[in-house]
């Protein structure tokens, strides 16, 4: 993998091996433009960043790539009711980026939320438990998503 550092980490190039794909540039230059995101961008706000330094990235590669992404478990995409699909990375070379959201209905603020008590933990294990019993279902990830009002909303 040495001689392809200039196609992406050995990390990212390995992923889309496994998986049966080649790293093309785009692929990787979308990839890292979402990897540099602490936010939830949309295909169109990630092609307007690819798109500052790499002008022959089309918007339809960026969704085209996300979708491979989301196939292969490496982006979740989300709806969070403002008509618009939203992407964040689910794991990373270093770990696994597991946490929930909190979506203001009113200004749209989407915050990240991975500090867990115990008792959501334990929750959690026994619904994930109760469920994979009760629909002999292997449950391997969930998404959890909060709606109502923020700090500021709320006033």
């Amino acid at each position: 993998m040495r001689g392809r550092g200039r196609k992406g980490s050995p990390w990212l190039c390995g992923k889309f091996t496994n998986n049966g794909y080649r790293i093309t540039k785009p692929r990787k230059v979308i990839f890292e433009a979402l990897s540099r995101t602490s936010g939830h961008p949309s295909a169109e706000e990630i092609h307007f960043e690819v798109h500052k330094h790499h002008p022959d990235v089309g918007l339809t590669s960026v969704y085209r790539t996300l979708e491979l992404l989301v196939e292969m478990g490496l982006v979740q995409k989300f709806d969070f009711g403002d008509g618009r699909a939203r992407y964040e990375l689910s794991i990373g070379p270093n770990e696994e980026n597991h946490h929930h959201h909190l979506v203001c209905t009113k200004c749209k603020r989407i915050i990240n939320y991975d500090d867990f008590i115990d008792d959501e933990l334990e929750l959690l294990k026994k619904t994930e438990k109760g469920l994979s019993e009760k629909f002999n279902f292997r449950i391997t990830d969930h998404l959890i998503q909060f709606y109502g009002l923020c700090e500021n909303c709320k006033k």
